[in-house]
């Protein structure tokens, strides 16, 4: 969602979250920042720290999947000598670290109930114990967790402490993905674009092509802002300077005709009798014999998806753009592009 300390954009759903976001800061509660990956769910804890009355004290950061159960709690409440092998001398945690502060903890999820239950007892009481030792440390620290599972469902499967949901969701910062925030595609490409010009020391950044535009406002991106940057920068690099507007965006850099395929498991017997059958011959899209025009050919296919999609759906728009995984802005500008009228 953002470049370092800037969160760019105007869309509807970003200014709605901006301004929860300035109403949260000012609170010395728990919050959940939840969204997909890649949307930028660090720099919304970030900005919740640094518009907060704590601005000025320690903001740490805890991925919860980077380490293991173990290696975790260590991590977070420290531990004392001879808590483990190799554990030879006392060292605090990331909470007695960002005390008077903030603490993120991401992907909070992937924690165990063990550490839930710590996490809890902080959020509760503000102590906890280092491991391997005795002593009650206290401490003020701000927790803002993030994200990109259903915790309420992981709740009811016994996956996650019901009672720490309650006490991190005193409000939910929902990110909205980036297919729902269309007018902020362009913002993002161009500042990620000028980025990458500089870093490659051209003297201007170009901007890019209609077409290469339309590309990037219809393209679902599942990778949200951070794949939004890697195709932007991918681009600037692949068109080797900046005197032209860029025209080739590249979604897939796997995409190769050369591209080897996944091995076939072998057959756990291996008997002589066991002889595995050959795979079916997939089924090749028929192409023109005689050269043609690609952008040509691509447009009409889309145009036809884009009308078998309007007869499938009854010529429903918001039903048709949920049926091909658009948003109702992104089939609407798919459907003016190809000049369907509906």
């Amino acid at each position: 969602m953002a470049q370092q300390d800037q969160i760019i954009g105007s869309s509807p759903a970003l200014l709605d979250m901006m301004d929860q976001i300035s109403r949260a800061a000012r609170l010395d509660k728990p919050m959940l920042v939840v969204g997909e990956r890649g949307t930028g769910k660090e720099m919304i804890a970030s900005r919740l720290h640094f518009l907060s009355k704590r601005w000025n004290k320690n903001f740490q950061k805890m991925n919860c999947a980077a380490l293991t159960q173990s290696l975790l709690e260590s991590e977070l409440f420290g531990y004392e000598p001879g808590a483990f092998t190799g554990a030879t001398k006392k060292r605090a945690g990331r909470f007695e670290a960002a005390d008077e502060g903030s603490l993120f903890l991401d992907e909070i999820g992937t924690m165990s109930m063990a550490a839930q239950e710590k996490l809890l007892r902080v959020i509760e009481y503000g102590e906890f114990e280092r491991v391997g030792g005795t002593d009650t440390i206290t401490i003020d620290v701000r927790i803002v967790a993030a994200t990109n599972i259903d915790l309420p469902s992981a709740a009811d499967k016994g996956e996650f402490r019901h009672d720490l949901l309650d006490r991190l969701a005193f409000d939910v910062i929902t990110v909205p993905p980036l297919r729902e925030r269309t007018e902020d595609i362009p913002l993002l490409a161009a500042h990620f674009g000028m980025q990458m010009a500089r870093e490659l020391e051209w003297l201007r950044f170009p901007g890019f092509t209609a077409d290469a535009m339309d590309e990037m406002l219809t393209y679902a991106w599942p990778g949200n802002i951070r794949e939004l940057k890697n195709v932007v920068e991918r681009a600037v690099y692949r068109a080797w300077d900046g005197e032209e507007p860029l025209s080739d965006i590249v979604f897939d850099p796997f995409e190769s005709p050369f591209r080897p395929t996944s091995p076939l498991r072998k057959p756990e017997n291996n008997s002589a009798t066991d002889v595995a059958s050959p795979p079916e011959t997939a089924q090749k899209p028929a192409v023109p014999t005689k050269p043609y025009c690609l952008r040509t050919e691509v447009k009409s296919v889309e145009k036809t998806l884009l009308t078998n999609a309007l007869e499938t759906n009854r010529f429903n728009q918001r039903a048709t753009a949920e049926f091909l995984n658009l948003s109702y802005d992104q089939l609407r500008h798919a459907l003016k592009k190809q000049e369907i009228t509906v």
